[in-house]
């Protein structure tokens, strides 16, 4: 159990975060998603006891992270964004100094590396030069570092930054595998990325929470609005968008591009508004074959919490 309470954070007079506050159950996947500068890495670092908070409390198993630092580190494994490895030692060897520095007993280094080489697919570079390898691998060997003590805790920072999209995918896979028996936070800005490993998504924006819940809850919620599919048969599209644009509480009409034929169209709207488009579209005779609530995606959800502009919040995370 990881209990985040009114965390706040400062740089100088910067607010980075304000009054955040997550409880973390064990054998979650979450993934803090929000734009550049919402606060993600500000987050993670102060978990990982390489912050000091400017107030608020964590505690990891009724550990507090500024008064247990080293028991709070014992239960984390922790990969920044760039994996910090050292390029002119062989994967082997690094692993091999990773788990000494651990204090793993020397009886047991080598079977551990193997069962990590394993899980991060490491096999085909374990005797290679870390400078050799490619950014997809490095991430690999940083993920095996981070879990050479087995800890309770994973914590990844953009964890597929920079990679192509086989990497992306390969990534995702061994995630979703230490989350059978871990509990993972990892941050991103990919929406994607989100919704194919998390159980959980909390998206920060401007360093509060603006949402907490799952892929499905958070698209299906409407934070602010609805969409509405509608397919009329009678109307010219550019008509159709203008008179639909005009009833009260419409905020966007556009056609449905999923649709193969004309007629279709997405509307964002309040609660209220289906009833008052029924009368808009009956007035001008058009024939409605359909008028149905659309599922909020995700990623319409996430832009509408995040439409604040983050540009002045520089290159703070």
């Amino acid at each position: 159990m990881i209990s985040i309470k009114n965390l706040t954070k400062y740089y100088d007079s910067f607010r980075a975060l304000e009054d955040v506050s997550i409880d973390i159950e064990p054998g979650q996947i979450l993934g803090l998603l929000g734009p550049n500068g919402a606060g993600k890495t500000t987050t993670m670092r102060i978990l990982t006891g390489y912050l000091r908070p400017t107030s608020g409390t964590i505690e990891v198993e009724e550990f507090d992270v500024e008064k247990d630092p080293v028991e709070v580190k014992r239960r984390i494994g922790y990969l920044p964004e760039s994996a910090p490895i050292y390029p002119e030692m062989l994967t082997f060897d690094y692993l091999n100094y990773v788990a000494s520095l651990r204090r793993i007993p020397k009886a047991e280094r080598s079977k551990r590396i193997s069962e990590l080489s394993e899980l991060c697919g490491l096999g085909e570079v374990i005797h290679r030069s870390v400078k050799e390898l490619s950014r997809g691998y490095k991430q690999r060997v940083g993920l095996a570092h981070a879990m050479m003590s087995d800890p309770e805790i994973l914590v990844l920072d953009e964890p597929t930054a920079g990679l192509d999209p086989n990497q992306i995918v390969q990534i995702r896979s061994i995630i979703r595998r230490m989350g059978e028996k871990k509990t993972v936070i990892f941050s991103t800005h990919i929406l994607s990325e989100a919704e194919a490993t998390c159980d959980r998504i909390v998206i920060i924006n401007r360093g509060t929470i603006v949402a907490d819940g799952t892929p499905e809850t958070l698209g299906a919620a409407g934070i602010q609005s609805q969409l509405v599919r509608i397919t009329l048969t009678g109307a010219e599209t550019a008509d159709a968008i203008a008179a639909l644009s005009a009833v009260e509480g419409v905020t966007r009409v556009q056609p449905n591009e999923e649709s193969a034929g004309k007629g279709s169209f997405i509307v964002s709207c309040d609660g209220e508004s289906r009833e008052a488009i029924y009368r808009e579209i009956k007035r001008h005779d058009w024939v409605l074959l359909e008028l149905a609530r659309e599922r909020q995606s995700l990623e319409e959800t996430f832009r509408e919490l995040t439409a604040v502009n983050n540009d002045s919040r520089g290159d703070a995370e």
